[in-house]
């Protein structure tokens, strides 16, 4: 295999940027056809987009955290379902990398796969000869449309005769694909549901989520990474971010885009420009957008750092990551909000991107793992000096 050296973290986030105005040329059909156009999948490919979590030693570039961040929020200028599709592959790619060596040789064995996946346990595996036997059905994997495995959790016998979770991986040509995914917001996610119909797992590829939750990770070769030796709700934390913080900055530049032509009507303001409110709306939006930032940087060089210097990572810096998720989240929502808002009654019009834009971050925020107000019970909890109440930390 040959180690593949990584480029700057300048040169992706300018590839991502590069791409936007192909984004944007194909949003409107991305959201009738709710799925990404062929040549956005090529184009994203040939960037190097689905590589940033990949070992370098099947081609990847094990890009650090915040250069995650960075391209998904230069890609959200372009469509933020193209972003989220990239940080969910990134995801589950490094979710991926934490399985024995040997799993993700067949895992990583073609070139150019792309993983979905979720955290949810929504699956049920009893034991069969050799592995498991896998049932079950799992919603919102956005991505499948377009990948080759999906990352899977569900619920197995464990060895003192419990049931615990565990993660694995599945081809999506052993999964039923149920295109039900008709929604307001991320629309060309395709994030569809998939359906397992006793499906063996071999037992290699299982890993409990216990030990996973607990950074006792199957994968040898890749134990001296600093990206693969991270928590894996932080490292998911902040390979999320970046799409919901590039909306925001998208908001920011649209409006712009729109501002020298628009008045407001039934007003006195020949030129919305002119109008001290919109002076007001644009600051602050912007200031909200800068704190969104703020938060998301944060996160990805709290993960960086820590992997890189091997520190244990203590509980309040755990829930702290998804306070960090859940407050960015919520202020690239508020700065769209504004913007919005200031748009006028012609945004509602789907060939002014504000208004998908405005829809792409509600859902975000309406996220289970996201949504800020959760992140934030949580957070608070712990500083109250209480125990977690979810094993995602």
């Amino acid at each position: 295999m040959t180690v593949t050296q990584a480029p700057p973290q300048a040169d992706l986030v300018r590839r991502a940027s590069s791409l936007v105005p192909l984004l944007q040329s194909h949003s409107t059909w991305t959201e009738q056809n709710r799925r990404l156009h062929d040549e956005v999948i090529e184009a994203m490919t040939e960037a190097g987009i689905f590589r940033m979590r990949l070992p370098a030693r099947y081609g990847g570039y094990e890009s650090d955290t915040r250069t995650v961040v960075d391209v998904l929020t230069a890609l959200s200028a372009g469509d933020g379902s193209a972003s989220w599709i990239a940080g969910v592959n990134s995801i589950t790619t490094w979710m991926a990398s934490l399985l024995p060596d040997e799993v993700q040789d067949e895992i990583f064995s073609a070139p150019d796969v792309r993983l979905c996946g979720t955290l949810s346990p929504s699956g049920m595996c009893t034991p069969a000869e050799g592995g498991l036997t896998l049932n079950g059905r799992w919603g919102f994997i956005s991505g499948a449309l377009h990948a080759q495995w999906q990352m899977v959790i569900a619920m197995a016998p464990a060895p003192d005769g419990s049931l615990w979770p565990i993660m694995t991986a599945v081809p999506l040509n052993e999964l039923q694909v149920v295109d039900d995914w008709h929604t307001s917001g991320l629309r060309g996610t395709g994030s569809v549901s998939t359906v397992a119909q006793n499906v063996f797992v071999p037992e290699r590829r299982v890993l409990p989520l216990p030990l996973v939750l607990g950074e006792q990770y199957a994968s040898r070769t890749n134990a001296a990474s600093p990206i693969y030796r991270t928590p894996l709700l932080a490292s998911a934390s902040a390979m999320s971010v970046g799409v919901a913080v590039g909306l925001a900055t998208a908001a920011r530049e649209v409006f712009l885009e729109r501002l020298p032509e628009r008045k407001i009507t039934y007003t006195a303001y020949e030129h919305q420009a002119d109008a001290p409110l919109t002076h007001l709306q644009l600051a602050e939006a912007t200031m909200l957008t800068d704190e969104a930032v703020f938060h998301a940087h944060r996160l990805a060089d709290t993960v960086d750092s820590k992997g890189i210097d091997g520190t244990p990572w203590s509980l309040v810096e755990r829930v702290r990551a998804r306070a960090d998720m859940g407050r960015a989240t919520q202020l690239a929502r508020r700065a769209v909000d504004l913007l919005a808002s200031a748009s006028g009654g012609s945004s509602v019009y789907q060939d002014v991107p504000i208004q998908r834009i405005l829809r792409d971050v509600q859902a975000i925020n309406l996220h289970a793992l996201m949504n800020p107000d959760t992140n934030a019970e949580l957070y608070g909890r712990i500083l109250s000096g209480l125990e977690p109440n979810t094993l995602y930390i």
